[in-house]
C-alpha cells in the first residue's frame, strides 16, 4: 500500500472514531439506566462492538481499515505494510479513539447526567477485569488478540477468474464483515475475563477522554490497570505474526 502519511492518518482517524462512537455507544446504551438499551446484556455489547468494527473498517478501507495498533504491528512484522507508516497509523488510531469516545458521551449526555453508579460510568469507556490478576489478564488479552490478528493475516485474497475458470473468493469475500464476526465471537467467548480490549488505543483513547470529561459522580480512570490492555494486545499481535510466519500460507 503506497499512501502518503496524511492520507493514512485521515482514513484511520475517521474509521477509528466511528468504531469508538458505536462501541462506547453500545456500552452506554447497556449501562446507563435511563437509556432504552439498559441491561441489554453482554451479547448486545459484543454485537455492537463487532458491527462498530465493520462500520469503521469499511469507512477506512483506503488505509486498510486497521483501526488497531495490534493489527498494525502484526502487518508490519509480516511485511504487509512498511514500518515508516506505523506512526501514522497509531497516531490516527489513538486520536480517533479519543474523538469517538467523546462523541459517544455527547450522544448520551443527558443519560450520563442522571447516572449514579460510578463504576458503570468508567466501564462505558475503558476495560477492566472481572478478576484482577495482572499476568493472567495480559494472557487473556494476548490470546484474544492473537485470534483476531491471525485471522486478518490468514484471510486469503480474492483471485479473479481467467478464461473458463471461476473466481476464487477465499475467506476475504465477506470483507470487513468477516472481521466483525470474529470480533463478535471473541467478545462472546473470550470477553468475560477482561472485557476484551484486543486493541491498545480502543482502551487508552477513551480512558484519556474519560479522565478529561467533567461527568457527575465520575469514578477513577483506573490508570494502574491501563498498561495491561496495551501490552496484552501487542503481544498477541506479535505472536500471531510469528506463528503465521512459521506456519506459512499453507
Amino acid at each position: 500500500m503506497n499512501m502518503p502519511g496524511y492520507s493514512i492518518f485521515i482514513s484511520e482517524f475517521i474509521g477509528t472514531a466511528i468504531l469508538l462512537l458505536l462501541g462506547c455507544g453500545v456500552s452506554a446504551n447497556v449501562s446507563l439506566r435511563t437509556a432504552y438499551g439498559h441491561a441489554g446484556g453482554w451479547l448486545l455489547v459484543s454485537i455492537g462492538w463487532g458491527f462498530g468494527v465493520f462500520a469503521g473498517a469499511s469507512i477506512a478501507w483506503h488505509s486498510g481499515g486497521q483501526l488497531n495498533p495490534a493489527v498494525t504491528l502484526g502487518l508490519a512484522l509480516h511485511g504487509s505494510i512498511p514500518w515508516s507508516t506505523v506512526p501514522w497509523y497509531v497516531a490516527a488510531q489513538l486520536t480517533g479513539a479519543m474523538t469517538g469516545a467523546l462523541l459517544a458521551y455527547l450522544s448520551y449526555k443527558k443519560q450520563f447526567d442522571t447516572q449514579k453508579d460510578r463504576e458503570r460510568l468508567g466501564r462505558i469507556f475503558f476495560t477492566a477485569p472481572s478478576v484482577r490478576s495482572s499476568w493472567w489478564n495480559i494472557t487473556t488479552e494476548a490470546i484474544a488478540t492473537f485470534v483476531l490478528v491471525y485471522f486478518v493475516l490468514q484471510s486469503s485474497p480474492f483471485q479473479p477468474g481467467t478464461g473458463d475458470s471461476t473466481p476464487v473468493f477465499g475467506n476475504s469475500a465477506l470483507g470487513y464483515a468477516a472481521v466483525s464476526f470474529v470480533v463478535i465471537g471473541i467478545g462472546a467467548s473470550l470477553g468475560g475475563p477482561t472485557g476484551y480490549s484486543i486493541n491498545p488505543t480502543r482502551d487508552l483513547g477513551p480512558r484519556i477522554t474519560y479522565s478529561l470529561l467533567r461527568i457527575a459522580n465520575k469514578g477513577p480512570a483506573e490508570w494502574g490497570y491501563a498498561w495491561i490492555p496495551i501490552i496484552g494486545p501487542l503481544l498477541g499481535g506479535a505472536a500471531a505474526a510469528g506463528v503465521f510466519a512459521l506456519a506459512g500460507t499453507y
